[in-house]
């Protein structure tokens, strides 16, 4: 089941992140870990739906969100619980891992 990862830019991130825990994935469409990462996150969207919600930003679209965040390596994974970032890990997690971080969000 598809479309449960939110693509976000300068005009609906700040909206999209507001509230609820937010897991977000600064990542660029020829990055190989970045594809590995991509059903991961759909997955888990799904499993996780209505505790979580997930975006995605494309850094090559939206370098200014990037920059933003000092988003230098990528995939990276930025949680955020109401609008506030409370946690950035970079690299690839399977989803029990992914799921555990998602949990820690206070």
């Amino acid at each position: 089941m598809a479309g449960k990862v939110t693509e976000l830019d300068v005009k609906n991130f700040d909206k999209f992140v507001r509230e609820d825990k937010v897991v977000v994935d600064f990542y660029a469409e020829w990055c190989g870990p970045c594809k590995m990462m991509a059903p991961v996150l759909e997955e888990t969207a799904g499993e996780l739906r209505g505790k979580a919600k997930f975006g995605k930003v494309d850094v090559d679209e939206n370098s200014e969100l990037a920059q933003r965040f000092q988003v230098m390596s990528i995939p990276t994974l930025i949680f955020f619980r109401d609008g506030k970032q409370v946690d950035q890990i970079t690299g690839l997690l399977n989803k029990e891992e992914l799921v555990k971080k998602v949990g820690e969000i206070k």
